[in-house]
């Protein structure tokens, strides 16, 4: 099994979700954004798999530092544009199993992804 968790390193929720793959004994790869860099096909797959809207972290600074013109008519394509421009905003962390794929760390919804 392949395992690959996405996000930066001084991110709560990402550390959190480390935490808990250690805690579970699960041996994953760990990818930062910001270092390692994100492709638009990358983030394609993880909108088509999870939607874009879910991907998509209009709770980050980096939303709210975006002009309205850039937030405005949004749709995947233009989403898929901005996330692989600007990796923050992506919602933290994505966790890939396989090609399967989970956007942001709740410890429930990780117990049920991992039970699948």
């Amino acid at each position: 099994m392949a395992l690959t968790l996405y996000g930066i390193p001084n991110c709560d929720t990402v550390k959190k979700a480390k935490k808990w793959l250690e805690a579970h004994q699960q041996d994953y790869q760990f990818h930062d954004f910001r270092k390692d860099g994100l492709t638009e096909q990358q983030v394609t797959t993880w909108c088509e798999a999870l939607g874009w809207e879910n991907v998509l972290n209009k709770r980050s600074t980096s939303w709210r530092n975006l002009t309205d013109e850039q937030k405005a008519d949004l749709d995947q394509a233009k989403a898929v544009a901005l996330m692989t421009e600007l990796p923050t905003l992506v919602r933290r962390p994505v966790l890939d199993r396989d090609n399967t794929f989970k956007a942001g760390f709740k410890d429930a919804d990780y117990q049920a992804f991992f039970a699948e």
